[in-house]
């Protein structure tokens, strides 16, 4: 097994204290997985003149539909302006419905049209495709691992955010 495994000379519990060598392979792997994550969805919003903030939205936008640009922005993280740019090109090309709130004329409800459906999806299905094959190479105790540092990884503000997405799911 790889060096800093739990194979063979590798014991989990070595896996507590690793060297600042082996933090570096784990920000490195990270960074190489997170790009080929990103690949096949850069490659189709290449063509539509769209960057990941394009995807994050319509990510979001599909996981919570209705949700508002105000928690939208406390999702994405980003400024009003950059949101608003996004939201703009995304609302001009079809892709997203903006509707003024029932209770509330100031908010705004964002939903994807069946274009903006059909887009997420194609997005989502490559990064899905990717995953899906990586937790069965890797097995269902590697999966909950990584689950598990993902999540410690996370900033408290992110970690509610994330749970509360969690709790929509089911």
């Amino acid at each position: 097994m790889a060096e800093g495994g739990t194979g063979p000379g590798g014991g989990g519990e070595s896996l507590l204290f690793l060297t600042d060598d082996q933090l570096r392979r784990g920000i490195e792997a990270m960074f190489f997985a997170y790009r080929g994550f990103t690949a096949d969805p850069d490659r189709i919003l290449a063509k539509m003149d769209y960057g990941r903030a394009h995807h994050r939205a319509l990510h979001f936008i599909n996981r919570m539909p209705g949700t508002t640009v105000t928690n939208l922005l406390a999702i994405l993280g980003v400024t009003k302006q950059s949101l608003n740019r996004v939201l703009r090109s995304l609302i001009e090309d079809g892709l997203v419905e903006s509707r003024i709130g029932s209770r509330d004329r100031r908010e705004r409800h964002l939903y994807l049209t069946p274009k903006g459906q059909e887009l997420e999806r194609a997005l989502s299905e490559a990064q899905r495709a990717r995953m899906r094959a990586a937790y069965r190479a890797a097995g269902p105790q590697a999966v909950a691992g990584f689950w598990q540092v993902l999540e410690a990884m996370m900033d408290s503000e992110s970690r509610q955010q994330y749970l509360a997405l969690k709790d929509t799911r089911g």
